[in-house]
């Protein structure tokens, strides 16, 4: 794929294959991923990439914590509720995605369901679990980086043909996270990518999210025109 294929093409993949993802294969996206800009070459990032057994009991830990209505204890800053525009568009892909999905409005149980397939990591067979060392934890170039590196890994994911998903849900009950995938204190858990093959007669997984426009982000000055 070229450039342009890889970023328009990508889209986030919340329903995967069973097939296990090679080893190797990890390795080269995670290497093309690292190639992503980092403020005076920190590279604050680590990744702990989990499958099998050690991600079937972080799943299970995730689900049943949940259900019980432990509270969440995501380590990475979750802020205030969103609001206005930015409200409207978190409700706008909900209703994408539970119209792709056939789930109605009132429909509790299948909404519960969608909600726990983000904590067992879309049913992924790989988790991406990415930390940032928490020596640099007051710094705000280190979340820059750890997006731009994240970002940068769905897309060399998407060129080589897998499917992926940052995915916030898989590390909000961090004790169990940092139990079973033996996450060192000096790290700050942030995010969590679901990894895999994608299954294309998943619903969801042919929904694009919608963008606003070049003339709605950015304001251009200094130019002739």
């Amino acid at each position: 794929m070229n450039y342009d294929d890889v970023v328009l093409g990508r889209r986030s993949t919340r329903g995967y294959k069973p097939d296990p993802v090679p080893k190797d294969l990890i390795k080269e996206v995670l290497s093309l991923a690292m190639r992503s800009p980092s403020s005076m070459n920190t590279q604050p990032w680590n990744f702990t990439v989990v499958s099998g057994e050690v991600l079937n009991r972080i799943r299970q830990g995730n689900t049943e914590r949940n259900l019980a209505g432990v509270p969440h204890s995501r380590e990475f800053r979750i802020g205030q509720a969103f609001e206005g525009v930015h409200r409207d568009r978190q409700v706008g892909v909900a209703k994408q995605l539970f119209g792709a999905m056939g789930i109605a409005r009132d429909d509790k149980e299948g909404r519960q369901d969608w909600v726990l397939r983000g904590f067992r990591q879309f049913d992924a067979p790989v988790c991406v679990i990415i930390t940032y060392d928490r020596v640099l934890a007051d710094s705000d170039d280190t979340p820059f980086d750890c997006g731009a590196v994240t970002t940068a890994l769905v897309n060399a994911a998407w060129s080589r043909g897998l499917g992926a998903v940052i995915n916030s849900q898989g590390i909000m009950q961090s004790p169990v996270v940092r139990e079973h995938a033996q996450i060192p204190e000096d790290q700050v858990i942030m995010k969590a990518v679901a990894l895999g093959w994608p299954d294309d007669s998943f619903p969801a997984n042919a929904v694009v999210s919608e963008r606003k426009s070049v003339d709605e982000a950015a304001r251009f000055l200094g130019f002739d025109d």
